[in-house]
């Protein structure tokens, strides 16, 4: 079976989800590399709910996701070992 396009973004708040989560797992961690990883995992998240969004019309989920990219990049720079 041949999905459309259509039919893949449909299926794109699946793996949105599933990074969420696993950021959420690993924001919460202890170790400070683990920490970082989730500020990653987040921002792919959001990349992942900004497209589903455009998709979708769900305007407001996409200047959610632009504010709190935003905020991941800056947990992303503060949980980066000193130089």
């Amino acid at each position: 079976m041949i999905m459309s396009g259509t039919e893949l973004l449909d299926l794109l708040q699946w793996p949105a989800m599933l990074a969420t989560l696993i950021a959420a797992w690993l924001v919460g961690s202890s170790s400070k590399p683990k920490r970082n990883s989730g500020f990653w995992w987040f921002i792919a998240s959001n990349v992942l709910w900004a497209i589903w969004g455009w998709h979708a019309h769900a305007y407001a989920l996409i200047v959610l996701q632009a504010g709190l990219f935003a905020l991941n990049i800056r947990g992303a720079k503060k949980s980066e070992p000193a130089a």
